[in-house]
């Protein structure tokens, strides 16, 4: 990133901004809201005398607390970057203490150290933003039904309906709502979806893949913000947590490639859902998973290939802009 003369670290809170000014050496708070962002801004141009266009802006990637600041500044045009914590702390060695001005002056170093390479943040637009919220709030409701359903499984086992009439109606109640709820996003998700052409033909491609159904294909949706966040399905593969890597140094550490624990969890019990389903649905998986087995092959590094290969038939179908075809049928018949 070219003329950043200065760069502004900002730890995040719920109510208020801690920033530093790297090369200043300077700290001030401010409130988390837009009178606040301006003020910021107004602070850090006259105290490190630069422009905006020479400010480099950086923050943690804090979910909601964060979203409001980004908004602000891509109205004002101004380079910014959202960074995992994760990232951060892992990039700056052997640490100790901790508390917001620390922080911020730490983020404002990493910043630093990376302005040259360090890739500019971009909002994802307000129908993935809405998409994101919805499915986050759908996944909440289904994992406390489930834990709903848990739970009444197991007095259904142990005790008499007839001797605890009321706790089996209430958590048969809780269920039932939930499920209500769970359908009425469902319905919110499938009317975004259908609003926006784009979205929409995505999700249609998406589908034409045997294991990928509306959920999983709305994820993978809002993760590669419709298919512009990644290059490649192997980007997408690491981020996930799909991509193997080795592990070896020396003559002392020599293991075999295994997938990394930084991963979207949650996206990753998707794809594993996703993959048992092609494998049932798909002749081609089916008789590959088959194969492997009939060799004494790893069950769960069969099952991340066919992961893999969901994500390759996904980036696929989307660059050709086609349905997937199924041609293992006809080559088979052709044999």
């Amino acid at each position: 990133m070219k003329n950043i003369l200065e760069t502004l670290g900002i730890d995040l809170s719920k109510s208020t901004l801690d920033a530093y000014l790297h090369l200043s050496g300077l700290h001030k708070q401010f409130e988390n809201n837009k009178k606040g962002f301006q003020a910021m801004l107004t602070w850090a141009r006259k105290a490190a005398k630069v422009k905006n266009s020479e400010l480099l802006i950086c923050f943690e990637h804090t979910g909601i607390y964060g979203m409001e600041l980004a908004a602000f500044l891509e109205k004002k045009n101004i380079f910014y970057c959202m960074v995992p914590a994760l990232e951060i702390k892992k990039s700056l060695g052997m640490v100790r203490g901790k508390n917001d001005r620390v922080d911020a002056k730490r983020i404002a170093e990493y910043a630093h150290m990376r302005r040259d390479t360090i890739k500019e943040t971009r909002l994802p637009s307000a129908l993935i933003q809405k998409m994101k919220k919805l499915i986050g709030l759908r996944s909440k409701m289904v994992r406390q039904r489930a834990g709903y359903m848990a739970s009444l499984g197991e007095l259904k086992r142990i005790y008499k309906r007839s001797d605890h009439k009321h706790l089996f109606a209430l958590q048969e109640s809780l269920i039932k709502e939930l499920t209500k709820s769970i359908d009425v996003v469902e319905a919110e998700l499938n009317a975004l979806v259908k609003s926006d052409e784009e979205v929409y033909k995505t999700c249609r491609l998406l589908m034409s893949i045997k294991g990928i159904g509306p959920i999983v294909a709305y994820n993978l949706i809002v993760v590669t913000q419709c298919f512009r966040a990644f290059e490649n399905s192997r980007q997408l593969a690491c981020y996930c947590g799909l991509a193997p890597f080795t592990y070896q140094s020396g003559t002392s550490l020599k293991s075999k490639a295994k997938v990394s624990n930084y991963a979207d969890k949650g996206l990753k019990a998707l794809l594993t859902t996703a993959a048992n389903s092609a494998v049932g649905c798909d002749a081609e998986l089916r008789a590959y998973t088959e194969r492997r087995l009939k060799q004494n092959k790893s069950k769960m590094s069969t099952l991340n290939i066919i992961r893999n290969k969901l994500l390759h038939r996904a980036f696929a179908v989307i660059k050709r802009g086609t349905p997937y075809v199924e041609t293992y049928r006809h080559q088979v018949a052709n044999c």
